[in-house]
């Protein structure tokens, strides 16, 4: 349950701090005066979206801070994949709305929003007025039916649908396989063309184009490399006046001179190490020049094959890499052109006996849908006839459809609110009373059988009076001793029931605010008077007297 709320420049909230009770939560206040807002908050700090205009004129940053108490959920295992400390039964749970984005957190730990839906549907259910007409649309039926019987069906739904997917995969390969079959013979042959092409080159380096182009520049000039390296070899160790000799006297006098002086030792030493290197460099320009030769041959050989690399690379992606990568690329669509013709009977064949299991899944599942589907009609109906539609009739239709994710069953919600009428769907039959107490019923039974802590009921009592609404008002302060309930009312009756009462009132002097007040006493009487009678007078404060 959700103990303590903390907001913080949000909307027209400067900042604001709540203790929530247990049982029944009411929210009442004048006609736009911003009731919504603090439902709002929470669905916010669960994660619904939240763009950057809720920030208070003026701020920075909006945020607000759930304290939430939990005696009934394991997050072991949640907690633990995302990393966030076990702090016992008390969570905090903060959103951070700035102008560039927003930020979760549990436990002072950033968590994202697949966390938080997962969250969310641990702790807390919103049913508001958008939800209302979602849920009139047959689509959705089937997925409250599910919800219903998540904690028994889960598994075989969830092994269905895991199947399907195999199912679907496996269409989407043979339309592959059948595109690639129905290649024409000229779009193979050209194929088969390029992977030859391709092929036939052998190309085995990423580089070659490279190193050919070094060779055939060594080649094209290797009389201007024999006259430079002979040079250079001649001018190191000719016989006259050469390096070498200039060296190997300067060697002979610092021979001389270090006998004299030991401390020369080490330049004569230096300069030995340097005749040897000058002469290995001797040696090497030697063999190189005595080696270069007018290889006209190889040098045709060259210029073909880079002609050949330039004209593959050309076709086939701009360098030899890219060749390569498309070389087996096409081998791989050619493969499995040739593979597909051989195969599609076979995947045909698979597909067929995954349908057929997939229809045994699907009636396995459809069965025990229906018998839940009787279940949850009876306590619709039950708890319809407690919200004074006596002579209701509530009926789970089922038709077959085409497989889909959720099995063969086509779900739709009927009902019946007078005895004279024949079941029809319900968006075409309920009014906006009647609706609304569909909705109560559906979310009650739903929320004892999901074990959730805390929801919210944003003016569920839209389109009732009198006997009705206190129907309402007993149901929902039932409700409250197994979950906490937080709801916006405009019902005298309903308000009367409340474990703790929260007015909102709106401030106009010389701006815009909104505070929120816990309401006890004389102020929770004149506010029930108010609601009941539109005006605070003696009759109204005795009827709220009597409904308190």
């Amino acid at each position: 349950m959700l103990s303590k709320i903390f907001i913080k420049n949000y909307i027209l909230i400067d900042e604001l701090e709540l203790d929530l009770a247990q049982g029944l939560n009411i929210i009442t206040g004048e006609t736009g005066a911003g009731k919504s807002i603090l439902i709002n908050a929470i669905d916010i700090a669960f994660g619904a979206k939240a763009g950057k205009e809720v920030i208070k004129t003026g701020a920075d940053k909006a945020v607000i801070e759930l304290t939430i108490l939990n005696t009934k959920q394991d997050l072991t295992s949640l907690f633990e994949e995302y990393g966030i400390d076990d702090t016992g039964e008390e969570i905090i749970l903060s959103r951070e709305i700035s102008q560039t984005g927003s930020r979760s957190r549990i436990n002072g730990c950033l968590v994202n929003q697949e966390f938080m839906r997962n969250f969310r549907e641990l702790f807390l259910d919103v049913h508001s007025q958008h939800q209302t007409y979602s849920f009139l649309q047959p689509k959705y039926h089937i997925v409250l039916l599910d919800s219903y019987t998540k904690n028994t069906l889960g598994g075989m739904l969830e092994n269905y649908r895991q199947e399907f997917g195999r199912y679907k995969d496996l269409i989407s390969k043979l339309e592959e396989l059948k595109n690639a079959a129905n290649k024409t013979e000229d779009q193979i042959e050209f194929l088969k063309f390029q992977v030859n092409e391709i092929e036939e080159a052998q190309l085995s380096s990423t580089t070659e184009d490279e190193e050919l182009n070094n060779e055939l520049s060594v080649l094209e000039n290797v009389e201007k490399l024999k006259d430079l390296t002979g040079a250079s070899y001649w001018s190191i160790s000719g016989d006259d006046g050469s390096v070498l000799e200039g060296l190997l006297q300067i060697k002979t006098n610092l021979s001389k001179a270090s006998g004299m002086d030991g401390s020369l030792e080490e330049v004569e030493g230096e300069l030995i190490e340097a005749i040897e290197l000058l002469r290995n460099v001797s040696s090497t320009l030697r063999e190189y020049s005595s080696a270069l030769d007018n290889d006209e041959e190889r040098i045709n050989s060259i210029q073909e094959r880079l002609f050949l690399l330039d004209k593959l690379k050309r076709k086939y992606g701009g360098t030899l890499e890219k060749v390569m990568e498309q070389g087996e690329a096409l081998r791989a669509e050619l493969n499995g052109i040739e593979f597909s013709t051989q195969n599609i009977e076979d995947l045909e064949a698979e597909i067929a006996a995954l349908k057929d299991k997939l229809e045994v899944l699907a009636e396995e599942l459809s069965a025990e849908r229906k018998n839940y589907a009787a279940v949850l009609s009876s306590l619709i109906v039950e708890k319809l006839e407690k919200l004074e539609l006596p002579k209701v009739k509530f009926e789970i239709h089922f038709d077959k459809c085409e497989l889909s994710i959720n099995g063969r069953d086509k779900v739709e919600f009927l009902i019946s609110t007078n005895i004279s009428e024949g079941l029809k769907l319900l968006a075409k039959v309920a009014s906006g009373g009647e609706i609304s107490r569909v909705m109560l019923a559906i979310k009650t039974i739903f929320a004892q059988s999901d074990n959730i802590d805390t929801v919210i009921f944003d003016e569920i009592d839209t389109g009732i009076s009198g006997k009705t609404s206190q129907s309402v008002a007993d149901e929902v302060k039932e409700l409250s001793k197994y979950m906490q309930i937080i709801m916006i009312t405009h019902q005298a009756i309903i308000a009367s029931k409340s474990d703790k009462h929260f007015y909102v009132k709106k401030t106009q002097d010389g701006r815009t605010s909104v505070d929120i007040s816990v309401l006890e006493g004389d102020a929770k009487l004149r506010a029930i008077a108010e609601l009941a009678g539109g005006e605070v007078t003696e009759e109204s404060l005795k009827f709220a007297q009597t409904l308190i």
